[in-house]
């Protein structure tokens, strides 16, 4: 494809002890010698090396219940999963393409070798794979092997969680990845199952022209290259159908569906083990995703004290972004130009290094209320948040001696 190779990976018809000898004098790991691989390391690059193998059945879905290692390289390659993985090459021989990897490479397509559910059956996570490469490399997945992985869809019922996660998080981070969750949504749903609810539910609300889970695709389409953000995108409407009511006039509502769109993420990022910093951020985009915030300084200095931190507040505005335009076009613009309002403000903050989260960010302590003779602990708090309040509402600026004088004034009652 003309990419530049981040590992290399060899295979050989040498054991691995024979393997281990041959470089006897370089540092080696024995990554797997059950299943006939070592590793060795030349000036700090890996090179994984393999010995010829076949393997058994999987009655896992996921590991061959044995290996059996072989002299020959076309046994090698009829065991692995797709046909552009199924390329070997040599400087004598060229390159060993029984399966036309090749070609499947200039018509951009992911193709089972051999029998496609053998393959999946042998390792479901092949399944998650497939979809993975479509979505990173931008090709299709071959006719035949899209049937097979919609029959066999349910064996990813048998792979740890962990592995799911990370194949779902580099997919969804794809060019592709659209469309491929579009298509294979009942697969996702293997997984995920509580998003398969937004499929079809339609909002029956003039500020939308999409049923749920397109809205969320058109959405996810304008998100950037930033996992949390996308993940966040993709829950953000989850709790929609749960939260359905229809008034007198036939139009849609959802309320509370932020609260419930955030417990569905939390079951799901628990359930597939997802970091405890991704899952926080996440939650909390999905939880203020319809928080409204005005083009004033008031509204965005009390949201930016309500979400506590500024990189979540700039992702906030990513996921606003993403969902104002996937709703109806008559109301896109007029949102997007309050947005820029809002991102200007906050911008503006931050480079007057001007950013209130709390009572810490105050050019007042504590201590300076003490020296004005106040001494009870809880009386020394109010009076802070109402200094706090005071800023945010744009009634005194953040400034010591401004902040004295409101505390004299607020002494002297």
């Amino acid at each position: 494809m003309g990419n530049l190779p981040h590992d290399w990976d060899i295979c050989t018809d040498a054991l691995p002890a024979e393997v281990e000898n041959v470089f006897y004098d370089y540092k080696m790991i024995e990554t797997g010698l059950k299943h006939g691989t070592v590793t060795l390391i030349i000036e700090h690059i890996p090179f994984e090396i393999t010995t010829f193998r076949s393997e058994s059945t999987y009655s896992d879905n996921r590991h061959p219940d044995y290996v059996v290692f072989e002299k020959n390289i076309r046994a090698d390659l009829s065991r692995r999963d797709f046909t552009v993985n199924a390329i070997a090459y040599n400087p004598y021989d060229g390159f060993v393409d029984l399966y036309d990897g090749r070609k499947d490479i200039r018509n951009h397509t992911i193709k089972a070798v051999g029998i496609c559910d053998e393959r999946f059956s042998e390792d479901a996570l092949r399944i998650l794979r497939a979809l993975r490469f479509a979505s990173v490399l931008g090709f299709h997945i071959d006719g035949s092997t899209a049937d097979s992985i919609h029959r066999n869809k349910h064996l990813l019922k048998n792979i740890a969680v962990e592995r799911i996660w990370v194949e779902f998080c580099k997919l969804l981070m794809g060019k592709n990845a659209v469309c491929i969750l579009r298509e294979y949504v009942d697969v996702i749903a293997v997984f995920m199952p509580e998003l398969f609810s937004m499929v079809g539910f339609e909002q029956h609300n003039f500020h939308h022209q999409y049923d749920v889970w397109e809205h969320t695709l058109h959405a996810l389409s304008f998100a950037e290259n930033e996992l949390s953000v996308r993940l966040a995108v993709l829950f953000h409407d989850c709790g929609k159908p749960y939260t359905f009511t229809i008034d007198e006039n036939h139009i849609g509502h959802f309320y509370c569906h932020a609260e419930k769109s955030c417990q569905i993420a939390e079951n799901i990022l628990n359930r597939l083990k997802a970091d405890n910093h991704t899952k926080n951020t996440v939650l909390t985009l999905v939880r203020h995703h319809d928080r409204i915030i005005e083009p004033t300084q008031k509204s965005v200095r009390k949201s930016l004290r309500k979400l506590g931190n500024a990189e979540i507040f700039e992702k906030l505005l990513k996921v606003k972004q993403c969902d104002v335009q996937a709703q109806s076009p008559l109301f896109v613009q007029p949102r997007l130009n309050s947005l820029e309002q809002i991102t200007e403000l906050y911008l503006d903050n931050k480079n007057n290094d001007n950013l209130i989260f709390s009572v810490k960010n105050l050019e007042i302590n504590g201590n300076d209320i003490i020296r004005m003779g106040v001494k009870e602990g809880k009386k020394i708090g109010s009076i802070l948040n109402t200094l706090l309040e005071s800023v945010l509402n744009g009634e005194i600026p953040n400034n010591h001696d401004a902040l004295i004088k409101k505390v004299s004034e607020i002494i002297s009652i």
